[in-house]
């Protein structure tokens, strides 16, 4: 990929030039099948080139040779010798090449199995069915025991909120239903409910982990959209790719600058569904709405609003989907309806409060379906899932302190927030108390928003907490300065305002602030365990629900 800056006017010639000296110089490679795709925003634009995967270091240098040579095009300046350019890619293309390896994956693609590879082994299929080979020692295909290498039934979730709740309990009804189940996600890769390794892994290193698992009998990939944009999917065959939503978050960065492009990015995980899958969208999203017609594989649909006119209209043609229809969870296929249970009985929804968990509810069910899990499954996981303070930590976790009750989330953005407060809008309380924070890659604007969206429900208090490994390029302070200031610009009183040097500070002062009958909502990013802990240490009571 080149990131570059052109003025609207110069920018078509320039792109034009790029693209046909990119592919004139992949062809003088010998590469087949190159795929050269621009993404144009305000002020630049973005330069893809496909390339063979033993050729990916040789393909930034393509890249920006054909960029010089358009630029000099463009101006009408004397091109370079050709001959020299295409003599030193050729150079780079040698010394990078492996055949054994590019063997192997079309190999793989012949057999349709999954093809991973990382810096130092490759893979092929996954679970029960991968083995897993060092780069150094790579076999040629004839020697590979291919008898016993298979893929195992994988889904893959993103959204711009909701992915790790949906991820927790897809993986938990797949559980249900007898496999064996993968899980990778913000908070870490599992297996057969183990922890194999805590950190961020929902990108394509988190996969490959969980997929090189075999003990695993299905997988359910976290999926995130800066993943997605700088190493792309993990894997080349998933049984199922959901999107829970696509919100205004991250807009401006790699490239991407408006919803469409958001929603477009989301959807690269439909690209590999296989032949007899689906992809599951919510029809409550306008831009996924409109980027339906761009996906290729079957769609099963899932809404709040059993009259949804999308779901509606592709139910009448023969279509799948799962919708609350009465407070009743039901996925609707041609065979008939299936209720899967009551939306405020399920401990997840806070009694159906949580309308955003019900959302989740319906994505994971229709996922779940669509892998083959039965309807059965599916009802005892909702009837169980969120009971324990195991099942989703970090998401609406519930706790009592000295008559205060206190919900620990890691709501990250305006609509989290917006969500979240409706959720817990009918919660009496004499005080309302929040903690708020925000990584340092927002700009200004997506500040103010978040402030706009936390003062919603004009909390008696504000905690603003500073979160040092997330300051991004600023410096510390601005961050919580500037929300600071939007907060007063909305008539927040300057009294109301407090402010920590950490995120355990801020829960800690958080606590000291509470009375008995208030309500406190800590929004943890850092360190969920150690907020935990600390609560629980100075005698929080985890609770299922608020009494």
């Amino acid at each position: 990929m080149l990131e570059l800056l052109a003025s609207d006017d110069e920018r078509p010639a320039l792109l034009l030039a790029w693209r046909t000296t990119a592919r004139h110089f992949a062809a003088r490679l010998g590469w087949t099948g190159v795929e050269t795709i621009v993404r144009t925003h305000p002020g630049g634009a973005q330069c893809f080139i496909s390339a063979p995967i033993d050729a990916l270091l040789t393909a930034t240098e393509v890249n920006e040779q054909a960029w010089l040579a358009a630029e000099r095009l463009v101006e009408g300046r004397c091109v370079t010798d050709e001959r020299d350019v295409i003599d030193r890619l050729r150079v780079h293309a040698h010394h990078e090449s492996r055949p054994r390896l590019v063997a192997l994956e079309r190999e793989a693609a012949r057999r349709g199995v999954n093809f991973t590879v990382d810096d130092d082994s490759i893979s092929l299929g996954a679970g029960t069915g991968s083995v897993t080979v060092p780069l150094g020692a790579l076999p040629i295909p004839g020697m590979v025991q291919w008898e016993g290498v298979h893929d195992i039934p994988i889904a893959l979730v993103t959204g711009s909120n909701g992915k790790t709740t949906t991820t927790r309990l897809l993986a938990a009804m797949l559980s249900e239903g007898g496999h064996v189940a993968a899980l990778t996600s913000t908070d870490g890769v599992w297996c057969a409910g183990q922890l194999i390794d805590e950190g961020d892994y929902s990108g394509p290193a988190g996969a490959r982990l969980a997929l090189r698992d075999q003990r695993a009998t299905a997988a359910v990939l976290e999926t995130a959209r800066g993943g997605i944009l700088r190493r792309g999917l993990a894997v080349t065959h998933a049984a199922a790719a959901v999107v829970t939503r696509v919100t205004a978050d991250h807009l401006g960065e790699y490239g991407i600058h408006d919803l469409r492009a958001l929603g477009e990015v989301k959807l690269v995980v439909a690209r590999v569904v296989t032949s007899g899958g689906r992809v599951v969208l919510n029809a409550d999203d306008r831009t996924l709405v409109a980027l339906a017609a761009t996906v290729g594989a079957p769609i099963t649909w899932f809404s709040l609003d059993a009259g949804n006119p999308t779901v509606a209209a592709y139910v009448a043609a023969g279509g799948e989907a799962c919708v609350l229809r009465d407070d009743t969870l039901t996925y609707v296929s041609p065979a008939g309806e299936t209720a899967l249970g009551e939306a405020t009985t399920m401990p997840l929804t806070l009694g159906g409060a949580a309308r955003y968990n019900v959302a989740n509810a319906l994505a994971a069910s229709a996922t779940a379906i669509a892998m083959g899990v039965a309807p059965d499954a599916v009802r005892a996981t909702l009837a169980r899932f969120g009971r324990l303070p195991t099942d989703n930590p970090g998401r609406l976790s519930l706790l009592e302190y000295n008559g205060a009750r206190i919900v620990v989330d890691f709501v990250h953005n305006p609509d989290g927030w917006l969500a979240l407060s409706d959720a817990l809008h009918d919660i009496p309380a004499r005080r309302r108390l929040v903690v708020i924070g925000q990584a340092g890659d927002r700009d200004d604007e997506a500040l103010e928003e978040l402030a706009a969206a936390v003062w919603n429900e004009e909390p008696d208090v504000v905690i603003l907490k500073e979160m040092p490994r997330f300051l991004r390029g600023r410096e510390s302070g601005d961050v919580t300065g500037r929300l600071a200031e939007a907060l007063l610009s909305l008539d927040c009183p300057r009294e109301a305002l407090r402010f920590a040097d950490g995120e355990l500070a801020a829960v800690q002062l958080a606590m000291a602030e509470s009375r008995p009958g208030d309500l406190l909502i800590l929004s943890v990013h850092a360190d969920y365990h150690a907020a935990m802990h600390a609560l629980q240490e100075a005698g929080a009571r985890v609770v299922s629900s608020f009494t």
